[in-house]
């Protein structure tokens, strides 16, 4: 009777150290969480304000007005693109580690569906042209694109 009191309080031990453990890696589980969705925050506040810094540069420096709007909403939609990537990485991290359940796979299935809707809107919006649009050339005329035509007399002159 002593030894099975002695090997129960033995199991006892061992599945509190156990919990500790589990508990202690769940604690590391939200800080790696936590420090994805500071990148994904980080990842677009540099965006725009290096795709605004160089927006405001570009158009100081006879850089045709089009061709730095564009330049500059491409530059933000791939920023918001890359960060809404990385926040989705974030909820899946969070909902497996934490919360395993019927009702935190549907929460994240529908942040999952509305942050694809929110990229796939960026992306046509950055590419002008639904994906299953063949691309432009690179040298097609699109609204506010300036091209510049030149000769090729005119580079052998120079």
């Amino acid at each position: 009777m002593v030894w099975g009191l002695i090997s129960t309080l033995g199991v006892m031990e061992i599945q509190a150290e156990e919990r500790s453990t589990i508990r202690h890696i769940l604690d590391w589980v939200d800080y790696v969480a936590v420090a994805v969705e500071v990148l994904a925050v980080a990842v677009i506040v540099v965006t725009i304000v290096f795709a605004t810094v160089t927006y405001v540069v570009g158009r100081f420096w006879n850089s045709p007005e089009g061709s730095a709007y564009n330049v500059y909403r491409a530059r933000l939609g791939s920023g918001l693109l890359l960060g809404l990537e990385i926040l989705v990485a974030a909820d899946v991290i969070r909902t497996v580690a934490f919360e395993p359940t019927i009702e935190s796979a549907v929460i994240l299935g529908l942040l999952v569906l509305i942050r694809t809707f929110l990229s796939w809107s960026l992306v046509v919006e950055i590419e002008e042209r639904w994906p299953w649009q063949t691309p432009r050339p690179e040298n097609a005329a699109r609204p506010g694109k300036h091209l510049e035509l030149r000769s090729p007399a005119s580079d052998d002159d120079q």
